[in-house]
């Protein structure tokens, strides 16, 4: 499926003001597959739907414009990066939502199905009542004045929440036979949002909290409500996952402030300076606060410093500097350094660290600092004088995820759960995420016991859902591949590619004992060459979820940048975080642009240098463990050859065009949500696709379905006549001599 980063802004449009709409440029539109008013799936920090309509002339083709419910609902802010692609939508057949509750008592569930018709939404979305114009038959204006009526004009400002929906799997619509309901018990104004500000609530979350301590929106004026991880002090005891680093503090503290003439006697200078490095949400800001607990810490939040202007920033400094040098056994601690001294050329960032040195100099004082991005820190602050220490947390294994799931359900009523599982299947999340996940989970749990008058209990099904809708905070920095249940099993046909695959991929991860036994190391890589559009995407997605694994996708000419040494080091960044939340999968896209054939480029080496990298990664001194490299092309032969030798990408799968028993395949596997009447013969529409690749085979369901509709809003299947519409609009997009080349390319390496 495919799919586009784009860069988020604020739309500013009034006609489409908190109505779910994304607009975007018509060649994203064309390389999406899109039309008007299609649903699309949207991947911030969080995964929401909705309907995509054409950006106003003049709109940037990179840019996809959103409004403030639809960014809330994303988890993103102007100028982040979402992931667009397309959605498969349901129509909802019941549909329950929670506001306030002048709103529930006013708007009746007839005036509610009008203002929320035509809308995609999923479950934990926040929605307002400002209607869609869905044409002349469906005006808005007639939602508008029934609401004016119930509710009077403050039904424009109305959020509401959506806490249940029939089919509860991926996004629905709301059709004009949707059952629309309010959810009793729940308001819109009871969401947690609570934020963290110089070591009382902030950016950082806890390694494992408590509980959920929260304050209500209604204290956050004039903002969408969003829930965050609330501060929760938590002991050492309690860092699962994070035993050995707390250890190794612990003793740092001890030995810099407690026995510091012991260290004077032997020749040491009594200073401490630690930099702990993790990705964001892993706990670094708790781990320090649980180590020092019994101790005087004063706490600077980097991010709200750093926003203040030079003067401040350092004044700021100062006064912390000074209030943890007053007495014995003082310890500072800054989070997000790397916010708090963003350009190291600029001179208030030496008196800023002159400030620092100083106050590590005084006897009995420790400086611990936070950093996601260790990388693009000031080098100065790893001076001896300074922070001469790291410490390093990496993202939790399954079993540390379990671990950390039983913290986060201790206090929480609960069935059967069975914690392995859900584990198992969020690789690459971090406490933080485990914690939204809970809650997630928590609202649909609160929705069922209000429906069905019950008493609370979170349920294996609650987590499971909620699987589907958290982005883990480790793949921000890359491409989002949609993993949800999907396996290889879902994949039509390709039996002999996707037997390559098992064995290069899974295999190594699940039998690595038989690749001990026979004395030989398993597979480190895998290239994926053919057509494009015959499923060399889906079938890492595929792959993905059958293995459970942590995938770091990106494109190949992402990593490509101007300025020397930037794009060696996002490879190297890249196979970093492949190893912290191994097993896990790097699959390189368009491969091709990322390793060209060296010597033949006009780029001023950035490319070979690229390449060199490459290489370093996958069979450098640094071995990689349970992580697998997977490549895919639509042209092999412009890759260097270096790196198809053994030992890198060192197995070539061969995907082929479908033949008409595998569009069949394709066809029925695609078609699995799509109501397809009686008359429609998928035998007979795969042999007459000849050319069709598997994204064609998928757009013309697409296609049709849409026929339907235009056909009949209210269709309940597909017909064969919508199929036969579907094929007269819907072409073949491989090129026969593309397609040969590559045959010839196969037939070679065999």
């Amino acid at each position: 499926m495919a799919e586009l980063a784009l860069t988020v802004r604020l739309n500013p449009s009034a006609a489409d003001a908190r109505r779910g709409v994304i607009r975007l440029h018509p060649e994203a539109l064309t390389a999406l597959g899109l039309r008007e008013w299609d649903g699309v799936t949207l991947v911030g920090a969080r995964r929401t739907a909705s309907v995509v309509g054409r950006a106003p002339a003049g709109t940037p083709a990179g840019t996809a414009l959103l409004d403030d419910v639809t960014l809330s609902n994303a988890g993103l802010r102007e100028n982040a990066t979402v992931v667009v692609s397309p959605a498969v939508v349901y129509g909802a057949r019941q549909i329950s939502v929670s506001g306030s509750r002048q709103a529930t008592q006013s708007i009746p569930a007839a005036t509610l199905r009008q203002a929320l018709l035509g809308k995609v939404v999923t479950v934990g979305d926040t929605v307002s009542l400002l209607p869609r114009d869905l044409g002349p038959d469906i005006p808005s204006s007639v939602a508008s004045q029934a609401l004016s009526r119930a509710f009077g004009i403050a039904w424009t400002s109305e959020l509401l929440t959506v806490v249940a929906a029939d089919p509860v799997v991926g996004p629905v619509s709301v059709q004009p036979n949707t059952a629309v309901e309010w959810a009793a018990g729940a308001m819109a104004g009871d969401q947690p949002a609570a934020v963290r500000v110089n070591g009382h609530a902030g950016p950082n979350q806890p390694m494992v909290p408590s509980h959920l301590d929260t304050v209500t929106s209604a204290e956050l004026p004039g903002t969408v409500p969003v829930a965050r991880t609330p501060a929760t002090e938590v002991n050492v005891e309690e860092l699962a996952g994070a035993q050995q680093q707390a250890a190794k503090l612990t003793e740092w503290l001890s030995l810099a402030l407690d026995e510091h003439e012991l260290l004077k006697a032997l020749g040491a200078t009594p200073r401490l300076g630690v930099l702990i490095t993790g990705p964001a949400g892993v706990g670094k800001a708790t781990l320090a606060r649980a180590v020092t607990a019994p101790r005087r810490i004063v706490e600077l939040d980097g991010p709200s410093v750093g926003a203040a202007e030079s003067g401040a920033r350092l004044r700021e400094v100062a006064a912390a500097a000074a209030a943890v040098g007053s007495g014995c056994g003082g310890i500072l601690l800054i989070t997000d350094i790397d916010a708090l001294l963003p350009d190291p050329a600029e001179p208030v960032a030496t008196l800023i660290l002159d400030q620092l040195r100083a106050a590590v100099a005084e006897p009995c004082v420790a400086l611990l600092a936070t950093t996601a991005h260790p990388a693009a820190i000031d080098p100065r602050l790893r001076a001896p004088d300074l922070c001469d220490r790291e410490l390093a947390l990496t993202l939790p294994t399954a079993a540390v995820r379990r671990a950390l799931l039983e913290q986060l359900l201790r206090r929480v009523p609960t069935g059967a759960l069975r914690l392995d599982e859900i584990a198992a299947a969020a690789p690459g999340f971090v406490v933080a995420d485990l914690a939204a996940l809970v809650r997630e989970a928590a609202l649909r749990a609160a929705a069922r016991a209000s429906r069905e008058s019950s008493e609370p209990r979170l349920e294996q099904e609650d987590l499971s859902g909620a699987l589907q809708v958290i982005r883990p905070l480790s793949r921000s920095g890359t491409e989002e591949l949609a993993l949800g249940s999907l396996g290889l099993d879902d994949v039509g046909d390709m039996a002999d590619t996707k037997q390559a695959l098992t064995e290069t991929v899974l295999w190594p991860l699940r039998h690595p004992d038989s690749f001990a036994r026979l004395g030989i190391d398993p597979p480190r890589g895998v290239l994926l060459y053919g057509p494009p559009g015959c499923g060399k995407t889906f079938l890492v997605r595929a792959l993905a979820g059958t293995g459970q694994l942590s995938v770091h996708s990106v494109k190949g000419a992402e990593l490509m940048d101007k300025w020397v040494g930037s794009s060696e080091r996002a490879v190297r960044d890249l196979f970093q975080r492949a190893r912290d939340s191994a097993p896990s999968l790097i699959f390189l896209d368009e491969v091709d642009a990322l390793a060209p054939r060296r010597g033949q480029s006009s780029d001023s080496g950035v490319g070979d240098r690229v390449v060199a990298a490459l290489l370093t990664e996958l069979d450098g001194v640094e071995p990689l463990r349970d992580v697998v490299v997977l490549g895919a092309t639509n042209r092999p032969e412009l890759i260097d050859p270096a790196l198809l030798r053994p030992g890198r990408l060192e197995r070539l799968v061969f995907v082929p065009p479908p033949d008409a028993g595998a569009r069949e395949s394709i066809l029925r596997t695609a078609g699995r949500s799509v109501p397809l009447a009686e008359s429609v013969d998928l035998s007979r529409l795969a042999a007459d696709l000849a050319g069709f690749s598997a994204a064609d085979c998928a757009a013309l369901l697409r296609e049709a379905a849409l026929a339907a509709m235009r056909r009949d809003v209210d269709a309940a299947d597909v017909t064969a006549a919508d199929i036969a519409a579907a094929r007269r609009a819907v072409r073949p997009s491989l090129d026969p001599d593309q397609v040969e080349s590559l045959r010839r390319y196969a037939d070679a390496r065999d």
